[in-house]
């Protein structure tokens, strides 16, 4: 397969997308929609982009890649700029340009390979895991934890802490963890663990009761991102 002309797309929209943009024509964008001048002056800006990073024989590609931008990024413009929409917005640009890619190189789709890979049982397996480290073990240890977390509630409110975000770093944590664990990087955890406790209990003015607090979600968070992780090695051998 052609891969570095797929590599080439994607270096090309991120350029134009983030490098050849103004926060102006962003701003704009959003204003006036599809009556944006800037909008479809991006869509050219694209499509050149793609013609020189990929080659004057892509310059089919480069429309479609070009109409595809005005389409989308006039589709979002209409709607509230959330970090859902933004990612939302990206996989749909990559979704064409990988389209444009196997179009372009003919390339034929093996779906029996495709159908193999869905009816695996190891592919689920990790699937499983994954999902398992995500929301699930994170209502886990706040269940776990959900006494201490009440003591601390009756104590003299210190310092607050940003919505969720102890959430998101435990997810991102379990799944560090987890992948460390499968490619037998044991020590990437201890460095891991280590950088945590120096962020987040070398404050002398934090209570003792809320360091063991966090201290005790660490570990369960931890245990369980490493349990999950060793039962998939014994269960995939």
């Amino acid at each position: 397969m052609q891969f570095d002309l797929l590599w080439k797309l994607v270096a090309a929209h991120l350029l134009s997308d983030f490098f050849f943009q103004s926060a102006g024509w962003v701003n704009s964008r959003n204003r006036h929609h599809f009556r944006a001048w800037q909008l479809y002056f991006h869509g050219l800006i694209t499509g050149l982009t793609v013609v020189v990073v990929c080659g004057a024989s892509l310059w089919f590609v480069g429309i479609l890649i070009a109409l595809s931008h005005i389409f989308l990024d006039g589709i979002k413009s209409f709607l509230k700029q959330t970090t859902l929409v933004f990612v939302a917005d990206q996989l749909m640009h990559l979704v064409v340009l990988t389209l444009c890619w196997s179009v372009f190189t003919r390339l034929a789709w093996d779906f029996p390979v495709i159908v193999r890979i869905y009816r695996d049982p190891q592919v689920w397996l990790y699937i499983t895991a994954l999902l398992f480290l995500t929301t699930p073990s994170g209502m886990l240890v706040a269940m776990l934890t959900e006494r201490w977390r009440k003591q601390l509630s009756g104590l003299k409110a210190g310092s607050s802490s940003l919505d969720k975000a102890g959430m998101l770093i435990g997810i991102i944590e379990r799944l560090l963890i987890f992948f460390f664990v499968l490619s037998g990087k044991f020590e990437a955890i201890g460095l891991l663990i280590a950088a945590k406790s120096l962020l987040r209990f070398n404050e002398k003015e934090r209570p003792e009761e809320k360091t063991e607090y966090l201290l005790v979600g660490t570990l369960i968070s931890v245990a369980l991102a490493a349990a999950t992780a060793i039962l998939v090695l014994k269960i995939s051998l």
